[in-house]
């Protein structure tokens, strides 16, 4: 595996594809603002002329994923973004994150391991390796992108804190901060957002925590300082602004899961066989193109992960 220290990591560097890097190795009662965790599909715009966020074109580089789909324009990428802790409206959460405190910041690594931690992200930053991965997002709603990532394997963590043998899950919380996050002062979530992975997902090698996007710095839209990437499931389940991971030997409990269990499954690969019960999977809208492309299950990273789930029943363990 190709790996590029954060000390070599230029911004806007020559973006590699994830091939390279691999080789080897109750709706209602949630009302009308919350209809889905990802909402319509609209051409993105910028956000308004107070919002500071750097919307410099990447320079370049690799262009496309593994399987020739360009990538989504760094414009779209940060100012079309879900972060219902800032607001419902996505063109409008880089205006309300713009000043979002992301430092200091610290991330608690514990539960059931040998070796329990709080890293800061700086350490996380020298400690781990960061590479550079072109993953497809696709929104459980029918929009996608397709977005290269920098940060680091979640299994290069987890390794180093030791899970025990009684650990099963990985549970993840973002912050809490009702007073820099508009969007926590409803009472339609249980706030903070919480999300999870059976274990032998979160040390698959496609598992990213990511610290940047595009060779820069993560922006606050988009999760900053650090977030979840697992590019075969729904975005919901890429959790951003985590504080907390855990090593749990119950499945745990998530945010959308616990909010809409009929709609919202604690596994959510993408699956265009399943529908979701208001919407079919089959097809979806890459943002920056007209029309609508097949879905592919797993969102294409079915080589990868699809042994995971060898024998389990994926229409009834959605």
């Amino acid at each position: 595996m190709i790996k590029i220290r954060s000390s070599e990591i230029t911004p806007e560097h020559v973006y590699l594809n994830r091939r390279q890097f691999m080789k080897g190795a109750g709706a209602a009662a949630l009302g009308a603002a919350v209809l889905a965790a990802c909402g319509p599909a609209a051409t993105p715009k910028p956000a308004g002329p107070t919002a500071t966020i750097d919307t410099t074109p990447p320079q370049a580089g690799a262009q496309a994923d593994e399987l020739g789909d360009p990538l989504t324009p760094y414009e779209a990428v940060t100012n079309y973004n879900n972060y219902y802790e800032f607001s419902y409206n996505k063109e409008g959460i880089g205006r309300l994150a713009a000043d979002f405190p992301t430092s200091p910041w610290t991330v608690a690594v514990g539960g059931l391991v040998k070796n329990p931690k709080t890293y800061g992200v700086e350490d996380l930053l020298q400690k781990f390796d960061q590479q550079e991965r072109i993953y497809r997002l696709r929104c459980v709603e029918g929009w996608s992108m397709v977005i290269p990532w920098t940060g680091f394997s979640l299994a290069e963590l987890l390794k180093e804190v030791e899970p025990t043998s009684d650990a099963k899950y990985v549970a993840f919380q973002a912050i809490s901060d009702p007073d820099n996050m508009p969007g926590q002062r409803s009472p339609q979530f249980d706030w903070p957002y919480s999300e999870g992975l059976r274990v032998d997902e979160a040390l698959n090698d496609l598992t990213l925590l990511a610290t940047g996007l595009y060779g820069k710095e993560l922006p606050n839209q988009n999760g900053a300082p650090i977030r979840l990437v697992v590019p075969w499931k729904y975005g919901f389940k890429s959790i951003k602004g985590i504080v907390k991971i855990d090593l749990v030997a119950d499945q745990p409990k998530t945010l959308w899961n616990t909010s809409a269990p009929y709609e919202y499954g604690f596994y959510s690969n993408v699956n265009p066989a399943v529908a979701h019960p208001r919407w079919s999977q089959s097809t979806e809208r890459r943002i920056g193109e007209a029309g609508r492309r097949q879905t592919l299950p797993f969102n294409g990273y079915a080589d990868e992960v699809a042994a995971l789930y060898d024998g389990m029943d994926l229409s009834k363990n959605y």
